[in-house]
């Protein structure tokens, strides 16, 4: 099968339907998380399953019609938006004649490309080089040619190469760079303790308007855009009240559906800014039909990093797009547990200015009693 050069950042897009309540939400993910790759879709392919075929995930009748398509198109990929085993990586492979990669690694040349400070760039090629010593099997292309192929990207792209030894050694010395790094974050987090300093960080669904939100608060200048994970290493920035003095605010790597476990895990490090925080702010785009599904996935990605006890602020953003005015809301205690707000036009910003300012206050009684 020929390719052109002009394609090689185009795919067919395949997502197999298991009964799931949320399979259009996810390849609608699917679709955003390839255009943030810089990939152009080419085809969607659909198909309903009861479970997952052992040796090609879609089954032998999808897979010939996927690979009919792909002859057709001349599509030098295929993204599948699940996770796939070795096996059916190399067997999808050979059936289809083209490369295959699945919904982390589309997620990890993402993480690849945002990646700015040294830890985020460790991290990165941490979760890429643990991904690929489980799947170097499926892996039987000539890795050195697809360097700057969707997939394979990034820090990490000139390791693809490496044997499962030289691999190995990789891993434990980035390991060892990010334990450094995360003794020193401790260092600093001591610090703003001993200065009774609240710290609070920004969480929310990935594209629901958090650095807006961080730039608004802060008037800081971190990089906006609408699309998913624009924002990847924890940004920290001091801010003033006139009431209650300094808070320092965490923007922070936005969550998603099926986040993979292994990006959790390599990713906790810089998520310990959230698990260390004293309040959350949770960012929830009210503007989308399906920000309950998303709130939850949330809380549950905080849970697994054993952040789900931080006391939270819910802040529902973009409520310009729904015509909704500016509010507060409180709980039987006093306490305000919901901002209504629009970071992009600064409605209701007074309203979260006044949250932070009384968790503040309530952080110093706290300390002055004790």
């Amino acid at each position: 099968m020929q390719q052109t050069s002009a394609d090689t950042q185009a795919a067919i897009l395949v997502s197999i339907d298991f009964g799931t309540y949320d399979h259009n939400e996810s390849l609608q993910e699917l679709r955003l998380l390839a255009e943030t790759a810089g990939v152009r879709t080419l085809a969607v392919i659909e198909a309903k399953r009861q479970r997952p075929d052992a040796a090609l995930f879609a089954g032998s009748g999808k897979v010939q019609q996927i690979a009919e398509i792909v002859e057709q198109l001349e599509a030098p990929l295929v993204i599948f938006n699940h996770d796939l085993s070795p096996a059916q990586m190399r067997n999808l492979t050979a059936k289809l004649n083209t490369r295959v990669i699945d919904r982390t690694m589309l997620i990890l040349d993402i993480f690849a490309q945002r990646a700015q400070s040294y830890e985020g760039k460790f991290q990165v090629e941490l979760a890429q080089l643990k991904y690929l010593a489980t799947h170097l099997v499926g892996m039987n292309q000539d890795m050195g040619q697809q360097k700057h192929a969707v997939g394979a990207r990034g820090p990490g792209e000139t390791k693809l190469e490496l044997d499962r030894r030289k691999l190995d050694k990789r891993v434990h010395m980035l390991k060892d760079r990010l334990e450094k790094l995360k003794k020193h974050r401790v260092v600093q987090r001591r610090a703003r303790n001993r200065a009774d300093v609240l710290s609070v960080s920004i969480v929310g669904y990935t594209n629901a308007g958090k650095s807006t939100l961080f730039n608004r608060l802060t008037r800081a200048d971190v990089y906006v855009a609408d699309q998913l994970f624009a924002t990847l290493d924890t940004t920290s920035r001091r801010m003033f009240t006139e009431e209650q003095g300094e808070i320092v605010v965490s923007d922070t790597v936005g969550f998603i559906r099926h986040l993979p476990h292994s990006l959790v895990a390599a990713f906790r490090s810089t998520l310990e800014e959230t698990v260390q925080a004293d309040l959350l702010l949770h960012v929830v785009d009210a503007s989308n039909a399906n920000r309950d599904d998303q709130i939850a996935e949330v809380n549950k990605v905080l849970a697994e990093i054993d952040a789900a006890d931080i006391p939270q602020v819910l802040v529902f953003n973009k409520i310009d797009l729904q015509d909704v005015p500016p509010s507060v809301q409180r709980d039987e205690y006093g306490r305000i547990v919901r901002v209504f707000l629009s970071a992009q036009s600064g409605a209701g910003l007074d309203g979260l200015r006044l949250a932070l300012t009384e968790a503040q206050a309530a952080r110093q009684a706290l300390a002055a009693i004790e």
